[in-house]
């Protein structure tokens, strides 16, 4: 079944940007899922020094639209994986030497399932709480995306910047946790084209694109509260078959998680992070001797 949407372009139209979001993330046609493709290296940054290359990562998501209210909103349902490899041959990896202290550490994988959310014409802006200070309310604005045309091409840029408590906190996770907060980043650049983002006949528009995200030391790396952090630079890719993953990828799936190369066709939950993923799944490591 697809779902009804507005084609004809008006970036200052909140029901438009939520159709557009929609078409870029998934297909609105229900029946049909959208996977999104990145690869790249993951930086390890430290005051003072030049920042190294950690590793790779490959990671895929296969994602599915389902019409959830009257309002028009849009539940994307969504499975996500990450996997960490090697800078070169692109290869998965299971162990990681740490470049500073050369010790030897289990690399642990990501497969969140689900990671689902809704698309609504409305942004829902939670505020700042303080101690001492009186509860706020959130606050609801029209979403409103900052397209640019250049040429055939639309650009659009989307920015997330979070703090909040984190899920392994460093009283029991002592090596793996970066702080009792998690400061965490993502910038991601999409590029489409003009003509199919006007077109009425596709429910998914596709894109080329970069993502970018800066966060604390991977818990698996064992840093601890070290100063310093991760910066993931990535290129994306959307397609409507996961034949886009590479073979090796895939088959590693297969082999590990092959749950996860389809997307979710119901909603279930909860949709947690990565790191309470982590909090659940793993144990802490023991301190060093």
């Amino acid at each position: 079944m697809a779902i009804e949407f507005e084609h004809e372009i008006n970036f200052q139209s909140n029901t438009w940007n939520r159709d557009a979001w929609a078409r870029i993330q998934g297909d609105l046609n229900s029946e049909k899922e959208a996977i999104c493709y990145v690869n790249g290296q993951i930086l390890g940054v430290r005051p003072g020094e030049a920042a190294k290359e950690l590793c790779g990562f490959e990671t895929f998501l296969c994602t599915r639209l389902l019409p959830q209210q009257e309002d028009g909103s849009i539940r994307r349902l969504n499975k996500e994986v990450i996997y960490y490899t090697d800078s070169r041959s692109g290869e998965v990896i299971h162990e990681w030497t740490n470049p500073w202290t050369e010790e030897v550490v289990n690399v642990v994988h990501v497969a969140n399932d689900p990671f689902n959310y809704t698309i609504s014409e409305w942004l829902i802006l939670a505020p700042e709480d303080f101690p001492g200070q009186e509860k706020k309310e959130p606050r609801k604005i029209p979403l409103i995306f900052p397209w640019k045309v250049v040429g055939e091409t639309v650009i659009l840029n989307t920015d997330m910047h979070l703090y909040y408590p984190n899920a392994l906190q460093p009283d029991k996770w002592v090596r793996e946790s970066s702080g009792t907060m998690a400061q965490v980043s993502e910038m991601m650049r999409y590029f489409v084209s003009l003509e199919d983002l006007k077109n009425p006949a596709l429910t998914s528009v596709l894109f080329n694109g970069t993502w970018n995200r800066i966060t604390p030391w991977l818990p698996w790396m064992l840093m601890g509260q070290t100063p310093g952090h991760c910066v993931y630079v990535g290129t994306m890719v959307k397609s409507d078959t996961i034949e886009v993953v590479p073979a090796h990828i895939r088959k590693f799936t297969e082999e590990n998680y092959p749950h996860m190369l389809s997307a979710p066709t119901e909603d279930y939950g909860p949709s947690i992070s990565s790191l309470e993923y982590y909090s659940r799944e793993q144990t802490p490591a023991p301190p060093l001797k």
